[in-house]
């Protein structure tokens, strides 16, 4: 089945194909992509040992060395699901084909599941995603730039009584920023910081000292110039200056806005690092075709631990 995904990344990767699958197909899938080394032969997770009765009747498995059950999802974010993988595959590509993001909403609707159950879904598809930035180096040309986002200060209707909302004085004190830093022609990885400077460690943690950066004419980027070659534009002056832009931080910059503004109308609070961490993989990967994005996504979660922000009340303390 896994073939069958690949083949699809040449066309477009519909629900259609996906719901003509069968029960048994979308399961061989899973069991591909996560023994890749064995092609799809379990491999106990216990002890890892690859050979193991095939409890058919349940989809199950028993290590023939240390007797250990398992199943395909068992220690990964799946982990204890109760859709059928039918349904799980379909919510991937739901998720994936979504060039905005997809509303928990609408994947509610489109699988027939309670709103909780694709808000869960979506945030654990989220937390995989986010696992193939972890511990990532830029390099080469690096593009840092920043955007506020949530602190909405409703301003009063007569305007004698409207405040500057510029004014830390006249703000919620919710704002937060998000920090995005792209190689350019690479990768990219974002943070959330309260101001634009405050991400400078980040900065030494995770972009190589021969690296240049170009950045804005923000003063919370002066401090870069102490450990790269920093080469900045002046916004207010012109977007580009021989070749110095940000113009593929301000990309990924455009696509989280749109992502805010027509399909999620707000992204702040606790759950903004794992929205900025979806739109830097969309934008990452936004030239492969979305039957190979399915591919990536199925991989990184049957790759990923079980969740344990996302995990049922009864798994957290495992």
């Amino acid at each position: 089945m896994q073939h069958f995904l690949l083949s699809a990344a040449a066309r477009t990767l519909s629900l259609k194909q996906v719901f003509r699958m069968t029960e048994t197909e979308a399961y061989e899938t899973f069991c591909q992509l996560r023994w890749i080394d064995t092609d799809g032969e379990a491999v106990c997770p216990k002890c890892g040992c690859t050979e193991t009765y095939n409890i058919t009747s349940r989809r199950r498995f028993k290590c023939v060395a240390c007797h250990h059950q398992f199943s395909v999802t068992s220690g990964t974010i799946f982990a204890s699901r109760k859709l059928s993988f039918v349904d799980l595959l379909a919510a991937i590509v739901i998720f994936v084909n979504g060039a905005k993001g997809v509303s928990a909403l609408q994947v509610s609707r489109d699988l027939c599941v309670q709103y909780k159950t694709a808000f869960v879904l979506s945030h654990k598809l989220r937390e995989a995603m986010a696992l193939e930035a972890a511990n990532r180096s830029l390099n080469g040309i690096v593009e840092i730039d920043g955007a506020y986002f949530g602190g909405y200060v409703k301003p009063e209707n007569e305007k004698a009584d409207r405040k500057d909302r510029r004014l830390v004085a006249n703000q919620t004190g919710k704002r937060q920023c998000v920090v995005v830093m792209r190689e350019r022609g690479g990768k990219s990885l974002t943070f959330i910081v309260r101001n634009e400077g405050d991400a400078v460690p980040y900065v030494r943690d995770h972009v190589g000292t021969l690296a240049t950066i170009h950045a804005d004419e923000g003063t919370g980027w002066d401090a870069l110039h102490a450990g790269w070659d920093t080469k900045r534009v002046n916004h207010s002056v012109q977007f580009m200056d021989k070749g110095v832009c940000t113009n593929q931080a301000e990309s990924y910059f455009s696509r989280l806005r749109r992502m805010e503004v027509g399909t999620h109308h707000h992204i702040a609070g606790p759950y903004l690092n794992a929205y900025a961490g979806e739109a830097s993989w969309r934008e990452d990967n936004r030239r492969i075709a979305n039957g190979s994005q399915a591919v990536l996504v199925i991989e990184s979660a049957m790759a990923s631990p079980v969740s344990r922000t996302w995990a049922g009340y009864w798994q957290r303390g495992a």
